[in-house]
């Protein structure tokens, strides 16, 4: 039997610690062997991946990799890549995907983990920087959403800021989610605010540079005013994964089981911090079989003892990107 289908069938079953640990073992075992980029770094650091015993000891591979290479485990280019945003002139990742069912499973089972069925929900994106071009993986996922909301309501706003106020303001048989881009999200609340008991506000994060970067809470007490909120839940994603975890409102993030964030020291990569303790973040997502499910990002973050993380910026020599949202 093909060893990463029988992984697959093991990713979205995990329901303690120790589950996840075994499994994330397997996958390393896995990639390492059939991952050509990812199996040259960790030679490149002289890893044996017999010794590897604990997820600790697993390399995590700089996101800059899906820059530079095709990081796959199968022999093939899949059809389908996602791409991450950027200026002009600057190189972009590509995620190669090669099984969408399983990036649609990952996404689909976090949103019913933490929200419920996307049908109880309107759902509105307002994604201007990312729905003008191609190959965003967050417009992958929310156009699924809004198929699964089976709304006739549900839908995209590019700068269509009456339209969506109007919209907003109307519909009162189920609740509204909507999902924007930090700057786009600015603009109509300070523009256009509206009120609706039933409404949820989700930033992404990201000005892109079209307006200036703010801690989380400004944005936040910026966006609840002008859209008559309570709380801003967030969502925490990237093109190189296909998991996301979520904010409920308070700036931490809590993962689905099948992803863990690591946080490592910024001076040491291979040493981790203490609970509570600033460093760069580790993602493990194992929904990423086919891909690497061992990324070191260029976020800053800290973890807390319950797994939950918040983010704290990102290394001053990093590019831009989307999910640039500076908390400090």
């Amino acid at each position: 039997m093909d060893t990463s289908i029988n992984l697959v069938d093991h990713i979205f079953k995990i329901e303690t610690e120790e589950q996840f640990n075994r499994l994330s073992l397997e996958v390393f075992h896995y990639q390492y062997q059939h991952n050509k980029p990812y199996g040259d770094f960790c030679r490149a650091l002289r890893i044996d991946s017999n010794n590897v015993k604990s997820v600790e000891q697993i390399p995590f591979l700089p996101i800059e990799f899906f820059k530079q290479h095709a990081v796959l485990s199968v022999s093939s280019k899949p059809d389908l890549m996602f791409t991450s945003s950027g200026t002009t002139g600057q190189q972009t990742s590509r995620h190669y995907v090669n099984d969408p069912e399983l990036y649609r499973q990952s996404f689909t089972r976090a949103f019913l983990s933490f929200f419920g069925s996307p049908s109880n929900y309107h759902i509105l994106a307002l994604l201007p920087g990312y729905l003008e071009r191609k190959g965003s993986s967050l417009i992958y996922m929310v156009n699924e959403l809004i198929k699964l909301s089976n709304s006739i309501h549900s839908g995209f706003y590019l700068n269509e800021f009456e339209a969506l106020q109007h919209r907003i303001e109307t519909i009162n048989d189920r609740k509204i989610l909507l999902i924007g881009v930090s700057f786009a999200l600015m603009d109509m609340a300070e523009n256009y605010p509206v009120k609706n008991s039933g409404l949820i506000v989700m930033e992404t994060g990201g000005m892109k540079g079209r307006r200036k970067d703010l801690i989380r809470s400004e944005l936040h007490e910026i966006l609840k005013k002008g859209f008559g909120v309570e709380k801003i839940y967030s969502e925490f994603g990237m093109t190189e994964l296909l998991s996301q975890a979520y904010s409920m409102g308070d700036g931490i993030f809590q993962t689905p089981s099948w992803m863990k964030i690591l946080i490592r020291e910024i001076n040491d990569p291979f040493t981790y911090s203490k609970p509570g303790q600033a460093g760069g973040i580790n993602a493990i997502d194992l929904a990423n079989i086919y891909s690497c499910s061992f990324i070191a990002t260029q976020d800053l973050g800290k973890k807390y003892p319950d797994g939950s993380f918040e983010i704290s910026g990102r290394f001053d020599n990093c590019d831009i990107r989307g999910c640039n949202l500076l908390l400090s």
